[in-house]
Formats: structure tokens, C-alpha cells, sequence
């Protein structure tokens, strides 16, 4: 049984369905987003939605105990708060950091589609990029 097949089983099918419609959109955007936020006139804009959809992963997947996606999601929001704070441009080291995050989620959308176990999350994702130029 794969982590479809639990959420199905432990909530509505509704709510189920819901998330993964929502969930899917998010994790679509996010790349073009991510890539955005190394233009000037685009950075505000991107990591203002960067932070609201992680953070809307982080309530979702909080509320259906989807664990390993809530607590990615939560690092990625402190992360962007942190950003969104700062007056610097963002590096291209955080950029690839973000890149690759998104593909971590991708991978569980896919998951999800497919009633597999959620995959586990690569370690290099835990390590924080040099926030700062």
C-alpha cells in the first residue's frame, strides 16, 4: 500500500483529491518561480509565491501527516522568510538549492500519483545554502 492508498484511507477522498490537484499546480510553478528569482524586476514577486507555496505544502501535508513533506517544506519557508528579509541578491548557489527542491517535491507528486511510499529525502537537501553574496 502506497501513500495514496493510506491518504485514502485516513481521510475523504475529497480532501485527498483536493491536495493533490493543489499540491500538483504548486510543484509546477515552482521551477519557473526559482529560475525567476534571478531577475531583478521578477525576485520580490517569485519569493513572495516561493514562500506562500511552500507554505501551503507545510499546512496540507502538516494536516494529512504527510511528515517527510512537512518538515521539507518547513526547512524550504525558513529558508525563503530568511531570503525575503535580506536586501541581497539571491546566488546562484541557493538557486540550484531551490532547483533541486523542487525536484524532491516533483518526485513525490509522482509518488503519490503512482501509490508509491513517499521517497526519501536526499540528505544534501538538509544542508543550507550560503544565503548571502
Amino acid at each position: 500500500m502506497g501513500v495514496r492508498s493510506d491518504l485514502d484511507a485516513s481521510f475523504d477522498f475529497e480532501i485527498v483529491d483536493e491536495f493533490y490537484d493543489h499540491y500538483s499546480m504548486m510543484v509546477e510553478s515552482m521551477e519557473v518561480m526559482i529560475i525567476d528569482l534571478s531577475k531583478p524586476s521578477m525576485h520580490r514577486r517569485s519569493i513572495d509565491e516561493l514562500f506562500r507555496v511552500f507554505h501551503n505544502i507545510k499546512s496540507a501535508s502538516g494536516y494529512l501527516k504527510l511528515t517527510s513533506m512537512n518538515k521539507l517544506a518547513s526547512f524550504v519557508e525558513d529558508a525563503l522568510e530568511e531570503l525575503r528579509t535580506s536586501e541581497n541578491p539571491i546566488t546562484q548557489e541557493t538557486i540550484d538549492w531551490l532547483l533541486d527542491i523542487s525536484d524532491m517535491f516533483a518526485k513525490w507528486k509522482e509518488d503519490i500519483k503512482m501509490d508509491n511510499e513517499l521517497s526519501k529525502i536526499n540528505f544534501s537537501l538538509l544542508k543550507l545554502p550560503d544565503l548571502e553574496q
